[in-house]
C-alpha cells in the first residue's frame, strides 16, 4: 500500500493506494490466518460491492463455492457522505451465519459492519483493511489503515464507463 498526500487549498488528504498484487497478497495472508483458527465454511457472504472480489479470492484459497451477496447502501453517492444503512440485498442462504465468513475490502466507520454483523450474529466477519473506528467491529483484518486516510482500491484507478443514473431522468 503506498501513501500520498493531495492538498486541495489548505485542506490536504491522504491516500492510501492498494494494488491488485497488493490486494491479493493481503487476501491470501487473510486465508491463511482463517485456516488456522476455522474449521472450514460452509460459505461466504461478500458485502458490495467491495467485499465481492475479496470474497473470490477467499473463496479459492479456502476451497469455498457457496458465495452468497449481501447489499448495503450507507453512503449517499461516492463522496462519504454517511447515512443510515438500507438494506437493498439479503444473504439469504446464510441464514444466521453460523458457518459463514462475511467479508469486506475495508471496514471503516463501521456502521455497515454492525449492520451486517446484526443480521449474521454467528457469522465470523474479516476485511483486508480496517480503520480505527471501524476496527472493533472486524473479528480479523490484515492492515489497519489511518481514519483519515481515503483506501484507493484498483478498481477506483480507472474511469468508469457508465455514467451513475440521473434519478431526475424518465425514459
Amino acid at each position: 500500500m503506498t501513501g500520498t498526500v493531495q492538498t486541495q487549498g489548505s485542506q490536504s488528504i491522504n491516500y492510501a493506494t492498494v494494488t491488485w498484487d497488493q490486494l491479493h497478497r493481503d487476501a491470501r495472508l487473510l486465508a491463511t490466518e482463517l485456516m488456522r483458527k476455522y474449521r472450514p465454511f460452509r460459505g461466504i457472504v461478500a458485502i458490495t460491492r467491495g467485499g465481492l472480489i475479496p470474497a473470490a479470492i477467499l473463496g479459492r484459497e479456502l476451497g469455498c463455492r457457496l458465495i452468497e451477496s449481501v447489499s448495503v447502501v450507507s453512503y449517499a453517492g461516492e463522496e462519504g457522505t454517511q447515512q443510515e444503512p438500507k438494506l437493498l440485498k439479503a444473504p439469504e442462504a446464510a441464514g444466521d451465519g453460523e458457518g459463514f465468513l462475511i467479508v469486506d475490502d475495508l471496514v471503516d466507520s463501521g456502521v455497515t459492519a454492525r449492520y451486517v454483523r446484526e443480521m449474521l450474529p454467528k457469522a465470523v466477519f474479516a476485511c483486508l483493511y480496517a480503520k480505527p473506528d471501524g476496527r472493533p467491529c472486524a473479528d480479523h483484518f490484515v492492515t489497519e489503515v489511518p481514519q483519515d486516510t481515503w483506501v484507493l482500491f484498483p478498481w477506483d484507478m480507472a474511469p468508469q464507463f457508465v455514467a451513475p443514473l440521473n434519478r431526475s431522468h424518465k425514459a
